[in-house]
């Protein structure tokens, strides 16, 4: 007879803060910028966050041993090109759709995730990525407001 173990979601509380960026940078570019003013050293991993629908997000990660944490940085938007086939004007032509890593938060560009404890540096943190230039808006997410954290679990 097989045994079955089962992890409680109330038992296994992973403790993260994530944090939302609005910017018009690319992705490299704005990893460049985060380590040039944050001394982080992010890097892109090979094989992009991938979701269903053949959906893929281009994700970075920093391992900060001196503090114990673990960065992510993700893309929240994700162009799909789709090849139209109707017999219309545009027939053959290339079409792209946007999809969203979390489709509550249309809005932001950019979600970093740091699994480890933060508590007391966060506002300085989220002052320091606000003051870059080219960020927009730099904020804390509640994760528990967010309908799709699930999309975050990788």
């Amino acid at each position: 007879m097989a045994t079955t173990h089962r992890i409680l979601d109330d038992l296994y509380e992973e403790s993260y803060s994530l944090f939302a960026i609005h910017s018009s940078l690319d992705d490299f570019a704005l990893v460049y910028t985060l380590n040039q003013y944050l001394k982080t050293r992010f890097r892109r991993l090979r094989k992009d966050l991938d979701i269903a629908l053949g959906l893929s997000f281009p994700i970075f990660e920093w391992r900060d041993e001196i503090n114990d944490r673990y960065w992510t940085l993700i893309a929240n938007v994700c162009h799909k090109e789709e090849i139209g086939k109707s017999n219309d004007l545009f027939m053959d032509e290339s079409a792209y759709t946007t999809y969203h890593l979390l489709p509550e938060l249309r809005e932001l560009d950019y979600v970093v995730k740091i699994e480890g404890e933060l508590t007391e540096e966060e506002e300085s943190l989220l002052k320091s990525v606000a003051n870059i230039p080219k960020i927009i808006a730099a904020y804390a997410l509640d994760a528990n407001r967010i309908k799709s954290k699930k999309n975050l679990i990788f």
